[in-house]
């Protein structure tokens, strides 16, 4: 073999040790990533409220604009909507985007009832803010935030890494944002108006889903300081506007169509034009006495949807799903609730026009105990 053959062989090696070099720097850089973010989540802990809301004010100036991020819900609007009242005299201009298009009927109702200003995130510029806030989430959350430097990060969700922040503020143990803000409300001693209230109060609420899920006792302190400021009339109405007119189709379709088994309900919608539509027919079927199990599933797009529905009794809807479907697309969730997205072209000898509830059936019978 000449010299100039074994060339490309020694320059492999050479290059396979740098290859090894750059993913070895790249763990050491995301361990490093991730004692700094626990050790400053620690760090914040370790405050009191009022501590904690001097820290946050003295991220801020007066001529600051700022841009608070939200994936739109109950708990992140909420959550916006008081960040801006606790910033409203203490900056130039708050304005609130996100990146989702709002779908439920329950979320526009809160938005139009309670009046809460948003923004889409594709029409507004953050490289006009002077200070980026994300709320209720956190920068590798969704793709549209990996591109926004954060000032700020306020979440009630597990710690990620690869990412940074002059403020940060993470607490799993609390079932809502909206109580963490209400604690700031708290320390910077502003009395909330009818609105705020009901929108924190909601956004509690529907995150514990009435604290049937973990919650903290700070939960419920905030739950109770705000109860007698709401105005209840207002949170019916966003409560029990879940169901467009349109919608009520998919309604008759369930009960003719359904599958019962045991103690079990199946159903397949077929083609929806809103995934949520299945979440409101799951939870309304699961409210049948002696039902153990809901899963109800329809076509959106090019996905199945299927939605899992649990008395939570001996059973765990999360790991149903993920051991169903968490092979061929995204799955997961709690014991009484769970869902599902699988592209169709993951799902072999499956054909989408011919998907029905026996199939469904077929899915998830051996493993339902």
């Amino acid at each position: 073999m000449t010299s100039q053959e074994a060339l490309p062989a020694n320059t492999n090696r050479v290059t396979d040790k740098g290859n090894k070099l750059r993913r070895f720097n790249g763990q050491v850089e995301e361990k490093d990533n991730r004692r700094e973010l626990i050790s400053a989540v620690k760090a914040n802990k370790r405050l009191s409220n009022k501590e904690r809301f001097k820290t946050l004010c003295n991220i801020f100036s007066r001529d600051d604009r700022v841009l608070i991020v939200i994936v739109a819900d109950p708990d992140s609007m909420a959550s916006a909507l008081c960040l801006k009242r606790i910033l409203s005299r203490r900056v130039k201009e708050v304005v609130i985007a996100h990146p989702n298009y709002i779908k439920r009927v329950n979320n526009l109702a809160m938005r139009d009832l309670l009046k809460i200003p948003l923004t889409r995130l594709k029409n507004v510029k953050p490289d006009q803010f002077t200070k980026k806030v994300i709320i209720d989430s956190q920068p590798t959350h969704h793709p549209d935030f990996e591109k926004i430097d954060f000032d700020v990060v306020i979440d009630h969700h597990p710690l990620t890494v690869d990412w940074t922040a002059s403020f940060i503020d993470i607490r799993p143990e609390y079932g809502a944002v909206a109580s963490m803000m209400t604690e700031y409300l708290k320390a910077a001693r502003i009395k909330p108006s009818v609105a705020l209230s009901t929108a924190l109060f909601y956004g509690i609420k529907v995150d514990t889903q009435n604290f049937t899920r973990k919650a903290s006792y700070a939960d419920v302190l905030c739950f109770q300081h705000l109860f007698k400021r709401i105005n209840q009339n207002l949170l019916k109405k966003i409560e029990t506007a879940d169901i467009r007119r349109s919608e009520l189709k998919y309604f008759r379709f369930a009960l003719e169509n359904m599958k019962m088994s045991k103690n079990r309900i199946y159903v397949h919608l077929g083609r929806v034009g809103n995934p949520d539509i299945l979440v409101v027919v799951a939870d309304f079927l699961s409210h049948v006495h002696e039902i153990g199990w809901v899963i109800i599933s329809g076509q959106y797009g090019e996905k199945l949807i299927v939605i899992f529905r649990s008395d939570g009794y001996k059973k765990d809807a999360g790991k149903l799903a993920e051991k169903v479907f968490g092979k061929v697309g995204s799955a997961g969730g709690h014991r009484q609730s769970a869902r599902a997205e699988v592209p169709f072209k993951n799902l072999k000898d499956i054909d989408p026009s011919t998907f029905e509830t026996k199939t469904l059936q077929r899915f998830l019978k051996s493993l339902l105990k």
